[in-house]
C-alpha cells in the first residue's frame, strides 16, 4: 500500500505541469512540518488531532508535504517568515493530491463529479445568480459583485473557480469551498476533501452514505433520502455494527454483506472489481437531462474517457456489485422495471414535453424563468422528473411513485396543460400574425400529444375494451381480497 502513502517532498510540480509520483514512504516526519505541528498545537489543536488520527500520520506525511508549493504557483506565499520559511498554498488540489494517490485522481478527474464546477453556465446557476440573488456580494475577485445564493449554495457542492487575491490569500466570495468540481488555481477540477474530509479523512466516513448526503439530497436529486427509505437503507441502519466501515480491505461480501451503501455499489471494491474513483462506471443511465440518456453520450459531450465505456460494460459492472446478495433473476428483474420506468419518463413527459415547450417559445417572453411555463417546465423535468427515475434507480417506492409519477401527472396535467391552453388563447386572435401562427402550431402541437395512448384518458377518449378490462379486473381483485 505504500506506493499510494508517499510524500510530496521530494517531488514537487510547477504549475500546468505534471508530478511523479513518490514510490517509498518518508522515514520521519520531515523538519517543517515538525514546525508546522509545535504551532498548530497551539492554534488548531483539534485539527493537529484529527491528523494524529489518520494514515497520513502513520506514513509520517504532514502538513507540509500536502500544502507545499512552488513560489510559481499562484497561490503560493510565505506562510511564517521568521520560522518556516516556505512557500505554501492553502489549497490542497487533486493535483497535489496525485503526488501520492495517482490512480485514484486519474479516475477521479475522468469522472463527472470533478466536472461539477462547470455548472456556472447552466440553468441552476442562472437560477441561484440572477434569479434568486443579486450582485450585492462586492470582493478583490468580483468587482461586478457576485450573488449570495450562488456562493453559499451552488458553489459549495458543484464548486467555482477559487481566486486569488496578490498576496496568495483566497477571495472570500470563493473560498471555503469545498465543491466536488471545485476550479483550483493550479489548472486542476475537484476537490478531494469533498469526500475525504480533513484532517483524518477517515474511510469510515467516506463509505457512509451520510457523507454523499451533503450534495445528494433535496428535491432535485434526493438520492439520500430514496436510501433511507429503501431495504438497502433499513438494512444499513439495522446493522451498521456489522458493516466493518473502517476496514483498510472493504470487499462486499468478504468484509460485510449486512447491506450496500453508496461507497458500496458506485465505487468500492467486490471480489472481481477494484475500488473506482469514477462513479460512473456502473451506472447504466444519466437521469441528470432533460430526457434520460445513456452514459457514455454524456462523458463524450464533456470529453471524458468513459466516452469509450457503453452503458452495457457498466451495467455489468454494477450487476457484479448486485450479484453478491441477490440473484440473477432477481437483478434481471430489478432492471427490467427501473428501465421500464425510464422509458415511461422519456415517451410519456420528457419528448413530448420538450416538443410542447419548443412551440411555445414564440409566444413567450425572452428572459429565462420570466414565464410561468418556464418554472413549472423545469419542475416537472429538474424535480419530479428526477426523483421518479432516482426513486426506481434506487428502489424507493415512495419517491418513484408519490414524489415522483404522482407529482408528473399532477403538474402536467394541471399546470403545463393548462398554462399552454392560456397561452393558445392569448394568442390565437393577436395582431401580431407569426404569434397568430405560434398559437395554431401549439394548438396543434397540444392536439397531437392529447390525442396520444399515453394521454387520451384526459380527453376521456380511453379505448372502451381497456375500460371494461380494468372494471373486470377491479371487480375480481375486490371479489377476491374485499372480505
Amino acid at each position: 500500500m505504500w506506493k499510494f502513502i508517499i510524500t510530496a517532498i521530494l517531488f514537487t510540480s510547477t504549475y500546468g505541469i505534471s508530478t511523479a509520483a513518490v514510490k517509498a514512504p518518508p522515514k520521519e516526519f520531515s523538519k517543517e512540518t515538525k514546525l508546522c505541528i509545535e504551532c498548530h498545537k497551539k492554534t488548531d489543536y483539534s485539527i493537529v488531532q484529527q491528523w494524529g488520527e489518520s494514515k497520513h500520520y502513520r506514513a509520517k506525511v504532514g502538513c507540509y508535504e500536502c500544502h507545499k508549493a512552488d513560489p510559481k504557483d499562484p497561490d503560493a506565499y510565505i506562510h511564517d517568515e521568521k520560522k518556516v520559511k516556505k512557500h505554501i498554498s492553502i489549497i490542497v488540489s487533486p493535483k497535489d493530491c496525485a503526488n501520492c494517490h495517482e490512480k485514484e485522481v486519474k479516475e477521479f478527474d475522468g469522472s463527472h463529479h470533478s466536472k461539477g464546477g462547470r455548472i456556472l453556465g447552466s440553468l441552476d446557476n442562472l437560477l441561484a445568480e440572477v434569479i434568486e440573488g443579486n450582485n450585492a456580494v462586492i470582493t478583490d475577485g468580483f468587482e461586478h459583485g457576485n450573488s449570495a445564493a450562488a456562493i453559499s449554495g451552488c458553489w459549495q457542492c458543484h464548486g467555482s473557480p477559487v481566486k486569488v487575491l496578490e498576496d496568495g490569500q483566497l477571495d472570500p466570495a470563493t473560498w471555503p469551498n469545498t465543491g466536488i468540481g471545485r476550479l483550483n488555481p493550479d489548472g486542476s477540477e475537484g476537490s478531494c476533501s469533498a469526500c475525504h474530509s480533513r484532517h483524518k479523512f477517515s474511510v469510515a466516513q467516506a463509505r457512509n452514505p451520510e457523507n454523499c448526503g451533503k450534495c445528494h439530497i433535496g428535491p432535485d436529486h434526493p438520492q439520500l433520502e430514496i436510501y433511507e427509505e429503501s431495504k438497502h437503507g433499513v438494512a444499513f441502519h439495522a446493522n451498521k455494527d456489522k458493516m466493518n466501515l473502517d476496514s483498510a480491505k472493504w470487499v462486499v461480501g468478504e468484509d460485510y454483506n449486512a447491506a450496500p451503501t453508496c461507497a458500496t455499489c458506485h465505487m468500492s471494491a467486490t471480489k472481481n472489481q477494484d475500488v473506482t474513483h469514477d462513479v460512473g462506471m456502473r451506472i447504466s443511465w444519466n437521469n441528470r437531462p432533460v430526457v434520460s440518456i445513456r452514459p457514455e453520450k454524456s462523458d463524450a459531450k464533456m470529453g471524458l474517457p468513459g466516452a469509450k465505456v457503453d452503458w452495457k460494460q457498466r451495467r455489468k459492472n454494477m450487476i457484479n456489485v448486485c450479484e453478491n446478495c441477490h440473484s440473477e433473476e432477481y437483478i434481471e428483474n430489478f432492471y427490467f422495471q427501473y428501465d421500464s420506468l425510464v422509458k415511461l419518463y422519456n415517451e410519456k413527459y420528457a419528448k413530448p414535453g420538450m416538443e410542447l415547450v419548443g412551440a411555445a417559445k414564440p409566444l413567450l417572453k425572452p428572459a429565462k424563468f420570466s414565464n410561468k411555463l418556464d418554472w413549472i417546465w423545469f419542475e416537472i423535468w429538474h424535480h419530479e422528473g428526477r426523483r421518479a427515475r432516482h426513486g426506481a434507480a434506487m428502489m424507493g417506492p415512495d419517491y418513484t411513485h408519490w414524489h415522483g409519477t404522482y407529482d408528473l401527472a399532477k403538474h402536467f396535467y394541471t399546470k403545463f396543460v393548462p398554462e399552454l391552453e392560456h397561452l393558445i388563447e392569448s394568442n390565437i386572435n393577436s395582431a401580431d400574425k407569426k404569434k397568430q401562427d405560434a398559437a395554431r402550431a401549439l394548438q396543434a402541437k397540444l392536439d397531437e400529444v392529447l390525442n396520444s395512448d399515453n394521454h387520451k384518458w384526459y380527453l376521456d377518449k380511453m379505448d372502451p375494451k381497456e375500460k371494461e378490462r380494468r372494471k373486470k379486473a377491479a371487480a375480481a381483485l375486490k371479489a377476491k381480497y374485499a372480505k
